[in-house]
């Protein structure tokens, strides 16, 4: 087959959709499929452009036989939701003008969020006259409703009637959990054009190595207990949970709380941080790929939290999976299908969204119970080895895609 996938995210971009678009892609192109990728200068999260690329109206590349393409978007930070609608709306339009001078594809899928990128697959699938494939890792308008980022009802009510539209037009829609399947078929979309494919997880790449971890050097957490988030910061996540935690377990000397990564809450983390006095949390950057395994490994518990409403309850986020490769156990601060998951894995412990105290006390746990954080660990890896392989994933994708 020939793909033509569009999505704004694409390595060396290292956030959740850079990653499951390129392995899956990967693993096409090793199936023998022509798989054609339509991204941007890569610039997330900060809207600064990696050292190497440029802003172009448009770029070619090779990446592990992916023919990558990169066409001139406005870029910004991840701040602030005019100029990221800029942002996202400047990719569709780029895409839709370049579909005229790509190569004859024989399927298309566009991916959302974000909102743009997966509605450019529309109107680029007539261009093309090819079926066109809907991937669905985040439910818009409605998450961007639960956070609080748009309250306009005329705007809200338009965006839900532009998702509606997109959902009808598609061949196929690939949620990534089955709470949004539901929610789909309430909205009266047909259940046989809806393929849940769920996140997974490189098993190679994620996986624990023999010797000395240097990072763990680095940050003097040898001997230490260490409880990480390590992901986006961003409003969602409600993170000050984990700085108030810290703040309830500083008498543990032992126990240092790590946070990697960047969003658009970080500063105010930063700023919260100082104001409790904290001195028992470390805040990274946001790391290269490469450094995540051993990030995970120096991690005793892995810290997965997203804020308290409902929409939540239907998401399942990424890190679930790279931290049960690394079988580092969870304590999950999310309610709905990802403590079902993590209930069904037996691979941690959950806890009420939002509740620093609970969330302190859990960490305290295993800390004190090291036999039952690696039963913990161990669980986990078991889980994703039998039903979250990225490579296996790949694959059934590939199904929907002959499909059409």
């Amino acid at each position: 087959m020939k793909i033509l996938f569009l999505s704004h995210y694409f390595p060396p971009e290292v956030n959740a959709p850079a990653t499951r678009i390129s392995e899956h892609c990967r693993q096409w192109v090793k199936d023998g499929h022509e798989v054609t990728v339509v991204t941007c200068a890569p610039n997330h999260p900060k809207g600064k452009v990696y050292p190497g690329f440029s802003n172009k109206l448009f770029q070619q590349e090779n990446y592990h036989g992916i023919q990558v393409i990169r066409v001139w978007t406005y870029i910004t930070g991840n701040k602030g939701l005019v100029r990221r609608t800029c942002s996202y709306a400047s990719y569709m339009l780029s895409v839709i003008f370049m579909a005229f001078f790509l190569p004859k594809t024989e399927v298309l899928i566009s991916t959302s969020p974000e909102f743009f990128n997966g509605l450019s697959g529309y109107f680029v699938s007539r261009i093309k006259r090819c079926p066109w494939i809907l991937e669905i890792r985040d439910l818009w308008p409605e998450s961007i409703v639960a956070v609080g980022a748009i309250k306009n009802k005329a705007i809200i009510n338009l965006l839900r009637s532009v998702e509606m539209f997109a959902y009808r037009t598609a061949d196929r829609i690939v949620p990534v959990t089955n709470a949004f399947e539901q929610y789909m078929i309430k909205k009266c979309i047909e259940p046989q054009k809806i393929h849940v494919i769920p996140h997974g997880v490189d098993l190679q790449f994620f996986n624990v190595a023999h010797g000395e971890n240097a990072l763990e050097k680095s940050l003097g957490l040898k001997g230490k207990f260490v409880a990480a988030y390590l992901g986006t910061h961003g409003m969602a996540h409600h993170l000050e949970t984990i700085l108030y935690a810290a703040k309830e377990l500083q008498s543990f000397h032992d126990i240092v709380f790590l946070m990697a990564g960047d969003g658009a809450e970080k500063d105010y983390l930063l700023k919260l941080k100082t104001k409790l006095n904290v001195t028992n949390v470390i805040m990274l950057d946001q790391q290269p790929k490469e450094q995540m395994p051993y990030l995970w490994q120096l991690t005793n518990v892995s810290l997965v939290l997203l804020k308290k409403t409902d929409l939540f309850k239907t998401v399942m986020p990424t890190k679930i999976f790279e931290s049960f490769a690394m079988r580092t156990p969870i304590i999950l601060g999310v309610e709905g299908e990802s403590q079902e998951l993590v209930e069904a894995a037996n691979g941690g412990i959950c806890i009420e969204p939002e509740n620093s105290h609970e969330l302190a006390q859990k960490v305290l746990e295993l800390y004190k119970n090291p036999d039952l954080t690696k039963e913990l660990g161990e669980n986990g890896r078991q889980y994703v080895e039998q039903h979250h392989d990225r490579m296996q994933l790949a694959k059934q994708f590939e199904e929907v895609l002959e499909s059409v």
